[in-house]
């Protein structure tokens, strides 16, 4: 029999991202493997079922599970559907690895092996999989789109019959690949930009991008392309120095944010206090407990004559695309494995072990063994 990859549609309200579409679905078809949908699973990114040729559709995500050798997701599947999955099979997504101790725990009594793509090895032939880039870019795209739509003043220097209005200024904290985004979109919309990021290699980054680097005197350079976390002393002297550049900014985008950590809290309400009547604060961390003080995970909130954003399930905001880049990044993973329309997996690549969450019965990834305590 041919390998089986089923697709059950996200149960995670707001989630409107899908894990294939129809022209990767062929890709997959056009290496042995057989696809089964759940029927309507697409419509929320825009897709018909009428779109996928020569695929299963299957009435439930339950029925999906159940007969599929590799499941693909987008966010964490529910225990219902992990408890529908054949014993044996493989789940590949989003996992959330490091909030999941009850999940793991299921993945392993079901013998399931699952890859968390969270957790893929920052090298470079593991760019092309890496799902934490592609839908970070598309979150500090919809935050810079979010922030223009919320300011009360132009981005862009305008010019009428009674003289001039000047650009907007934005700052943007955290140069990652979702802050890069948004400085770039800003950017294009005609603002100016500062930006900040702890790690100093950044700056010529943001500098090629237009925007104006706010030097600190801190520098956070970690392992593995992310930030460590700040001491206090750190900690007190970046805010005193960004303090002034928030105060001067007319939209502040944040973006600062460390997998499977609380997101380190960088703005206070001081320095909300201090912004100009009007500004605008979008804070794309809002989701894993925001880079500012007083933002709600969800909501708009009013912090004195600041407007404070905390948006979620920013990338399902631009389902089509959004999807199209997650479900290249899986097959860019799973295709390798994929030999005469079977599966081999093999624990010699270092990308596959990488990310593996659970094999045979064990939680394989010690980093996340350890933060679980499992």
């Amino acid at each position: 029999m041919p390998l089986l990859i089923g697709v059950p549609a996200e149960t995670i309200p707001g989630e409107r991202r899908l894990s294939v579409m129809p022209d990767v679905v062929k890709k997959y078809q056009g290496l042995g493997a057989q696809v089964v949908i759940q029927s309507g699973s697409g419509q929320s990114a825009h897709l018909r079922d009428e779109m996928f040729a020569d695929v299963q559709f299957a009435s439930s995500g339950a029925e999906v599970c159940s007969t599929a050798d590799v499941v693909l997701c987008v966010q964490p599947p529910s225990p219902e559907l992990i408890a529908a999955m054949k014993p044996g099979s493989v789940l590949i997504g989003m996992l959330q690895p490091w909030s999941g101790a009850e999940r793991a725990q299921q993945l392993m009594d079901k013998q399931i092996t699952s890859f968390a793509m969270e957790l893929l090895p920052r090298i470079s032939r593991a760019q092309s999989m890496d799902v934490l880039s592609s839908q970070g870019a598309v979150a500090g795209y919809e935050c810079a789109l979010i922030a223009a739509d919320h300011s009360p003043k132009f981005f862009p220097m305008l010019t009428y019959a009674a003289g001039t209005i000047r650009p907007a200024k934005v700052l943007v904290i955290g140069a990652g690949v979702a802050g890069l985004q948004a400085i770039a979109t800003a950017r294009r919309i005609g603002a100016m930009i500062e930006a900040y990021d702890v790690r100093p290699e950044t700056r010529e980054q943001i500098e090629s991008l237009g925007a104006k680097f706010v030097d600190t005197g801190v520098t956070a350079a970690g392992t593995g392309g992310y930030a460590r976390e700040l001491t206090d002393e750190e900690k007190a002297k970046q805010a005193e120095r960004l303090a002034k550049a928030v105060a001067q900014c007319d939209a502040l985008i944040t973006t600062a944010a460390i997998p499977g950590k609380r997101a380190p809290r960088i703005i206070t309400a001081d320095m909300v206090a201090r912004m100009k009547p009007g500004a605008v604060i979008v804070d794309m961390a809002a989701e894993s407990g925001g880079n500012v003080e007083g933002s709600v995970a969800g909501e708009k909130v009013w912090v004195g004559d600041v407007l404070v954003i905390g948006p979620t399930h920013i990338a399902s905001r631009m389902p089509v695309h959004a999807s199209e880049m997650y479900a290249k990044n899986l097959y860019n993973f799973l295709s390798p494995f994929i030999k005469d329309g079977a599966l081999a997996l093999d624990w010699e690549d270092e990308v596959m072990a990488g990310c593996c969450l659970t094999h045979a019965g064990e939680l394989r990834h010690a980093g996340v063994k350890q933060v679980l305590g499992l």
